[in-house]
């Protein structure tokens, strides 16, 4: 339960990460997947999601926070002002919360969590539905023309999943996470994440590799009447090395290959271009869109690392990327880009919460990694130790798989390793903050 030890009718104070560490300490991080805890808090709040600009809401497993990247570059590049709300952050709370002139100011921030905490009188409520609110309120109060929503976990009972009508949903690649809570087959969580899907609004469905989590999709389309609109049913795309042909069901139109590495990304960019083709009220040229697909920024994702003492401690003929990819997919993803590159050996630095199941995520990538060293996440009490890490990719069968005492070491070990070769850091987006803080 979320408690003050001021008076109810007071507000705390403090700062940012006074405040926030103030939720987290008085009410962990705990997943509680319910929305009467939501409506009670934002009908105390004088209900702000239902006073923000047009929403796209976005759910999946794999790709949601880049198919939102996708859609703000796009929609910038046209001169609209947009809002959007992503998770986990990397480095900082605020990257969570982005207003139309860049992530939220930290007295902001600071301003729409403590009304929250003290219109919340200490009710039962999660560190991310108290910090949802909190959006939400921001939201309401920023002009904008569009409101990016992704969903934190699954999509049903999803904190994020309070709206009313948004004008545009989207279901990205789905497959297994979160188990615990959204079941253990691709079917359950299929269903969970189309709990976003609304009557009558038109919903985006990405390429997907499984047929019980399309069904599942499909079948609760059905029971509200929303329309699909299914990527090789309704709508396709073909790639080659100078752009992308896009046929959404009109006339085929050709966009340029999009900045973010990776075929899973192209995939990414085309469901953002479907969601943007069926958002009404907002005038968006092909010239944006192929400017936004360009400009298109979004750490973590494939990113690659030139600066910063992990880069530095590499010979300058060797590269180093960063990806926060932890699951079954994610590592399809990585394994379809690294095949791409077979000019030098890729060795790869590992490290993954404890939630997670390291042989489902390095089996793909096992057959084209030269090796492997397994670190524990620095400072993260839920992190896979580094021997427990090494002991699953070697029964992903990654060969010669080390455990290493820390990133720097992982990185220097490999340094000495004869010729060039291409380094990925990968398994968590925990782990991907890290680095980030000190060479990003």
């Amino acid at each position: 339960m979320l408690q003050t030890s001021q008076p109810a009718t007071d507000r705390p104070v403090g700062g940012v990460e006074a405040a926030l560490a103030r939720l987290q300490r008085l009410h962990p991080k705990r997943i509680d997947l319910s929305l009467d805890r939501m409506y009670r808090l934002l009908a105390a709040l004088d209900q702000p999601h239902r006073r923000v600009a047009p929403i796209i809401h976005v759910a999946g497993t794999n790709g949601k926070g880049s198919t939102v990247a996708f859609l703000r570059a796009c929609l910038e590049a046209a001169g609209h002002r947009v809002l959007a709300y992503t998770s986990p952050h990397l480095v900082h709370f605020r990257e969570r919360i982005r207003l139309a002139d860049g992530p939220i100011g930290d007295d902001h921030l600071v301003d729409v969590l403590e009304r929250c905490e003290t219109a919340n009188r200490g009710a039962p409520i999660t560190y991310f539905e108290i910090t949802t609110c909190a959006a939400f309120l921001a939201f309401a109060e920023t002009p904008a023309d569009v409101l990016l929503l992704e969903t934190g976990l699954g999509g049903r009972l999803d904190a994020t999943n309070v709206i009313d009508r948004p004008a545009v949903t989207a279901i990205t690649r789905i497959s297994h996470d979160h188990t615990q809570f959204l079941g253990d087959s691709l079917s359950e969580i299929g269903a969970e994440k189309a709990g976003i899907l609304r009557p009558g609004v038109p919903a985006i469905v990405a390429p997907q590799r499984s047929r019980e989590a399309l069904a599942a999709v499909r079948a609760y389309a059905a029971e509200v009447d929303a329309p699909l609109l299914e990527y090789g049913t309704h709508w396709a795309y073909r790639a080659d090395a100078d752009g992308v042909t896009l046929d959404p069901g009109a006339a085929p139109r050709r966009l340029p290959l999009p900045a973010l590495a990776g075929a899973h990304q192209l995939e990414n960019a085309m469901t953002a271009v479907m969601c943007l083709d069926r958002l009404g009220g907002v005038d968006l040229a092909d010239g944006a869109i192929a400017a936004g697909l360009r400009a298109v920024d979004w750490p973590a994702r494939l990113q690659p690392l030139s600066r910063g003492p992990l880069a530095e401690s590499l010979p300058a003929d060797w590269d180093l990327w960063l990806d926060g990819g932890h699951n079954d997919s994610a590592g399809e993803a990585l394994a379809r880009w690294a095949g791409g590159l077979a000019d030098r050996p890729l060795h790869l630095v590992v490290g993954m919460l404890e939630s997670k199941d390291p042989r489902e995520f390095l089996a793909p990538l096992a057959p084209l990694a030269a090796g492997l060293s397994a670190v524990a996440i620095p400072d993260e009490p839920a992190s896979l130790t580094a021997d427990a890490l090494a002991a699953g990719a070697r029964a992903a069968g990654v060969p010669g798989a080390v455990a290493a005492a820390s990133l720097h070491d992982a990185i220097a070990g490999l340094a000495g390793r004869g010729r060039p070769a291409r380094v990925l850091i990968c398994g968590s987006l925990y782990l991907a903050g890290k680095v980030l803080m000190e060479n990003g």
